[in-house]
């Protein structure tokens, strides 16, 4: 849905978890000032995500926030599964170690990750409001006017979109009248987050008993994190579970005591996507979009996956620099794999953390057989069985088998230090277009497109720069992984690191149908 040419009003956020100030964040990044709201009097301390992942990371790292997150997180090992006697079964460490620039699965604790998301706006062009709440909105066209609800004073505030991260039970989903689609499971889990653990283990925990499906995150200073699955007499979704039966449950694993509980609660989860994630000038992100079982760790990197996606769109929106028609390749791009998401989240919990003994027995047996092969060992280990995040519409064009994949985040050297260094620092905020091997006529051919021009020099050879454009070579082989089946070829990379394109040299005049529908200035 196009829109009218935005002011230079502020973006507002509403909703100041994880997902609302990872966009505040990146917003601030790229110039773009917003107003994040709050019900709440201050950031949560209830038991959420516990898990980052390595593009969540990289989000950060776009956000200027990388070595602030690090200092929170534990850096991961993935997952170790276990079977219906507990023993071990395997360990899920995630495709090739710091593919993205980070460890695959890395352990936090919610409460201090949104401190530190607040603190970062500090001195921004982001100002953050708790105590307050949205009460009605009023979309015009070309603008957003919302009322808000500060104690007994409802103001009103002029913006150019509006960004509901207000989780599940959305505020601006339910103004806009947006339902959901899928599945309330009544599955009652007990969470604990515990203090004074022995649990050092760099890696989740998965105990597929059918008795008592178990899960178990150690974290930073010894903290530890307990999720039981519950009799249905034994709790009710929602409310608090006493000690007595948290002691009891934990019993097999430490010693506890009332003071060693830090929060606790009793959940049941949903597995639901909204029937669009927008309206007019209004989005969706996060648990506002779509909601999903905890078992595969997706629930908030899902929704800092939304806010990598819109957000730079809206700055380039903000700023001028692109039509309006840019926002609407935010769904087509992001809704297939969170849908995909939600639905592996449910099936590995089916499977995983089944009551069922004959499932159990089943599971393990066909997870047994599978890792006497090479191919089934690296199926489970390198966890090829998750949905992979691929653009398959939008900003996208070609069928290339790069186009429309993430773009690894390798080490490169950069002349004239040589050093090595993450990709992303290189390529900067916007987009960026690679030629891979490709020649100085190659490259007197590109039509006048955004973005910085970097030289890809594959091989063991050393950079050199010409004409003005950035040159970079392979520090250590995963460049040439990455990027050698474009080799002669153009790569278009997106500001959320997604490859748009990949044009022969021959055709490089191609790149001017992937701009024109979305920016105003075009060749």
């Amino acid at each position: 849905m196009a829109d009218d040419t935005p002011g230079r009003l502020p973006v507002l956020i509403v909703g100041a978890g994880p997902v609302g100030l990872t966009a505040a964040n990146l917003l601030a990044a790229r110039g773009v000032p917003a107003v994040v709201i709050e019900r709440n009097a201050a950031t949560s301390d209830e038991a959420k995500a516990i898990s980052l992942d390595d593009e969540s990371l990289r989000t950060f790292q776009a956000a200027g926030l990388a070595d602030t997150i690090l200092g929170i997180v534990v850096p991961g090992t993935g997952t170790r599964y276990y079977d219906r006697k507990g023993r071990p079964l395997f360990q899920a460490r995630g495709p090739e170690p710091y593919r993205l620039g980070y460890t695959f699965k890395n352990q936090f604790a919610q409460p201090e990750l949104e401190r530190a998301l607040v603190e970062a706006l500090k001195d921004t062009t982001a100002e953050v409001r708790f105590d307050t709440e949205l009460v009605a909105i009023d979309d015009r066209g070309t603008e957003v006017v919302a009322h808000l609800r500060s104690g007994d004073d409802v103001t009103e505030l002029a913006a150019s979109w509006v960004l509901g991260c207000d989780g599940g039970r959305s505020t601006v989903r339910e103004l806009l009248r947006i339902g959901m689609t899928g599945t309330s499971h009544r599955e009652v889990w007990l969470v604990a987050d515990t203090l004074g653990d022995h649990h050092d283990e760099r890696y989740g925990m998965h105990l597929g008993r059918p008795g008592r499906p178990t899960v178990i995150v150690a974290g930073r200073d010894r903290r530890c994190r307990y999720e039981f699955r519950l009799d249905p007499a034994e709790g009710e979704g929602g409310t608090r579970p006493d000690f007595a039966t948290i002691r009891r449950l934990v019993a097999p694993y430490r010693e506890i005591t009332p003071e060693q509980v830090e929060r606790a609660t009793n959940y049941t989860f949903n597995a639901v996507v909204a029937d669009r994630w927008r309206d007019g000038r209004c989005f969706l992100l996060g648990d506002a979009a779509h909601m999903m079982p905890p078992f595969a760790g997706q629930g908030l990197n899902s929704g800092v996956r939304d806010a990598a996606n819109l957000v730079w769109k809206i700055a380039e929106v903000w700023h001028g620099r692109a039509r309006p028609a840019l926002l609407d390749t935010y769904e087509p791009e992001r809704r297939p794999h969170a849908a995909a998401m939600v639905r592996f989240s449910e099936r590995l919990g089916e499977v995983v953390m089944t009551t069922s003994r004959r499932r159990a027995l089943l599971r393990d047996t066909v997870v047994r057989t599978l890792l006497l092969s090479r191919p089934g060992h690296r199926y489970l280990a390198e966890m090829r069985f998750r949905p992979r995040a691929v653009h398959t519409a939008g900003l996208v064009k070609g069928e290339h088998p790069l186009t429309g994949t993430q773009l690894p985040q390798p080490r490169v050297l950069v002349p004239p230090s040589l050093r090595p260094q993450l990709l992303d620092d290189v390529l900067g905020q916007g987009f960026a277009l690679l030629g891979v091997d490709v020649t100085p006529d190659d490259w007197a051919r590109v039509p006048s497109v955004p973005g910085t021009r970097i030289d890809i020099v594959l091989g063991d050879r050393l950079p050199s720069p010409q004409d003005g454009r950035q040159a970079i070579a392979d520090a250590d082989g995963r460049l040439e992984a990455a990027l050698g089946a474009a080799r002669g070829r153009f790569v278009l990379v997106k500001p959320d690191r997604y490859i748009a394109a990949v044009v022969p040299a021959a055709r490089i005049a191609a790149l001017r149908t992937v701009f024109a529908p979305y920016f105003e200035r075009t060749p």
